[in-house]
């Protein structure tokens, strides 16, 4: 028999005042190590553990790649890391993008649900999209308790509602409530029944950790579906076997369909951004070459160049509404 002493904890927007909220709560002789990924910008420095040291009675450090985890510690992933956990240490690798970000919460789900099985606790709080929820989902199924944040008083509530609407959670919780919860669950004796033997987990944090071996394999689960990774143009794959609908590119780019959704709308605005600097870069040339016809008494040409510099402009036009004010593009 063992403790649920693994918590993993992955959150986005908003995350910080709920994570401050969380450690504020629990007790200073915390029985279990927990683990925390925030969506951070690559090039940021974070002070999380200097926030959270404030914040409660508990140690707050970033883990040093291989390092010893510790029950009554928290360990924060720096920014550009994933943080995935096995064998009682933490790995910290800059592993293929999952869901648009590194550090990513499903990469730290995924190697504690592999790992420890029924000894996690994995916790979803407030956060756009549904990073987190695929990783909730494997916890789940490897018997370890799924914890989510009340979506009604989450900052930005994407995460939580998309883990509920994707498997049957064991707990939604108000933040102000969160800590005695994880105190009593921290608690439980549970046998160690479901850790390890799972070579699909496995594989998967292989790729997080850059495993060359993991990624040349052929053998990879899934089909090869009609859709480009956006992080290297390779196909990307989509994965059988899961509830939710999720994808992986040849070097380990990984997507759920929202998060691809989402990179694809943002390669269409930059096309369009792109679409619009052109045609306005075409205008403004086609009038320079007017005033130089006009120089030379060219009248014809003068005002063939002005005809294109009007359409360049006007197609510039509908895409400036567009992209700034959402209109529609009118019929031609």
């Amino acid at each position: 028999m063992a403790e649920r002493n693994i918590i993993v904890i992955g959150c986005s927007v908003g995350g910080v005042e709920a994570l401050q909220t969380l450690v504020a709560g629990l007790p200073a002789k915390f029985p279990a190590s927990l683990f925390i990924v925030l969506h951070l910008a690559p090039e940021t420095t974070s002070v999380l553990p200097k926030i959270l040291n404030r914040a409660g009675s508990l140690p707050v450090s970033h883990p040093h790649n291989g390092e010893a985890f510790r029950p009554g510690h928290i360990y924060v992933a720096p920014p550009d890391h994933h943080l995935v956990i096995e064998d009682g240490r933490m790995r910290l690798t800059r592993g293929p993008k999952e869901n648009r970000h590194r550090p990513a919460v499903d990469p730290l789900f995924r190697s504690a649900a592999c790992y420890y099985g029924r000894r996690v606790i994995g916790v979803v709080l407030t956060g756009a999209l549904d990073d987190g929820t695929a990783g909730l989902l494997n916890i789940k199924r490897r018997g370890g308790v799924a914890v989510v944040q009340d979506p009604e008083e989450a900052l930005a509530e994407d995460m939580p509602r998309n883990a509920i609407g994707s498997m049957p959670v064991d707990y939604v919780v108000r933040m102000a409530n969160m800590p005695n919860l994880l105190t009593e669950l921290a608690a439980q004796q549970v046998s160690e029944n479901g850790a390890g033997g799972s070579s699909r987990l496995t594989k998967e944090t292989q790729f997080a950790e850059l495993d060359m071996d993991a990624i040349e394999d052929e053998n990879r689960p899934g089909t090869p579906s009609q859709f480009a990774c956006p992080d290297c143009g390779g196909v990307l794959w989509e994965l059988t076997e899961e509830e939710i609908l999720r994808f992986r590119c040849r070097v380990g780019h990984a997507y759920t369909a929202e998060s691809l959704s989402a990179d694809q709308n943002d390669a269409v605005e930059s096309a369009l951004w792109a679409a619009m600097r052109a045609l306005e870069e075409g205008a403004s040339l086609a009038k320079r070459l007017a005033a130089r016809a006009k120089e030379r008494k060219q009248e014809r040409i003068v005002k063939r160049f002005l005809e294109r510099a009007k359409d360049k402009e006007q197609q510039a036009e509908v895409l400036r509404k567009l992209l700034l004010h959402g209109q529609e593009v009118p019929a031609a």
